[in-house]
């Protein structure tokens, strides 16, 4: 009879609804030695019953020691689609080790006939877009920034507008532009309840990352719906990595992995 083959060990890089699907199918599996790790952006993340890590790896010497000293066979890359700066690094560190490397990422939001996007390439070109006296700057408006906690003090540029900031953690107050309404909350988000949000506050403007995904997705369709402005930040330019939109098309790829890693011993 012969043996059983080893697990493959994985390291998946997390945050993000998919790397949570993804961790939900290996648990249990015997064929798999998953790690998740995550940034530790989130103070009390939910976790999978596999091991997992938080924190960061020190750079790129860092994530090579690491990855050798734990054997890894295969990574899944399954960062928010705005961590460029992890992409990138374990793009280059998988090609350097020769480790199989997938990104698991979801499609962008695709704007219809119905949208009004200005597509803009980052968060500073959002805030000088507020911030134009000859165009949006001119008149103070109710803005729904939902662009994440670290990353409001660009819009300090543009302070004549009342922003209603949206974020699963409270941002260090001295980050924030002077006229700011916190909203503490985590999606998924409805329509229903988005449609009451922007009713609520009068909100005029929609800043948001194209993060993609269902869980917010319901902030663009009450957008669509209200017939307003969306200052759309594109995402960064992507690591040349395959990549796969979905957690069953990433768990396919880990079982081809352990099978070509099987047909090597």
């Amino acid at each position: 009879m012969p043996a059983t083959p080893p697990p493959l060990r994985i390291l998946i890089l997390g945050g993000t609804t998919e790397a949570t699907a993804l961790c939900h199918m290996l648990e249990g599996d015997s064929a798999f030695a998953p790690t998740l790790s995550l940034a530790g952006v989130t103070k009390n993340p939910a976790l999978p019953t596999l091991p997992y890590r938080i924190g960061g790896f020190g750079g790129r010497d860092g994530l090579q020691c690491w990855l050798h000293t734990n054997k890894v066979q295969a990574i899944i890359d399954a960062t928010h689609p705005f961590a460029a700066t992890m992409s990138h690094t374990v793009s280059l560190t998988a090609r350097e080790l020769g480790i199989p490397l997938l990104r698991l990422e979801r499609p962008e939001w695709q704007a219809t006939a119905r949208d009004n996007w200005q597509r803009v390439p980052s968060i500073q070109a959002a805030a000088c877009t507020l911030a134009d006296p000859a165009g949006l700057g001119k008149t103070p408006l109710t803005v729904f920034l939902t662009t994440g906690r670290k990353e409001t003090q660009p819009f300090q540029a543009a302070p004549q507008h009342h922003y209603i900031l949206r974020s699963i953690e409270a941002p260090v107050p001295e980050a924030l532009p002077p006229i700011t309404t916190l909203i503490t909350a985590k999606g998924p988000f409805d329509l229903a309840a988005e449609l009451a949000t922007f009713q609520h506050y009068g909100i005029t403007h929609l800043v948001t990352k194209n993060s993609g995904g269902s869980a917010t997705f319901a902030k663009i369709e009450a957008a669509r719906t209200c017939s307003l402005p969306v200052i759309m930040i594109n995402r960064p330019a992507a690591a040349l990595t395959r990549t796969v939109a979905t957690a069953q098309e990433a768990m396919t790829w880990l079982q081809h992995q352990g099978a070509a890693t099987v047909r090597a011993v």
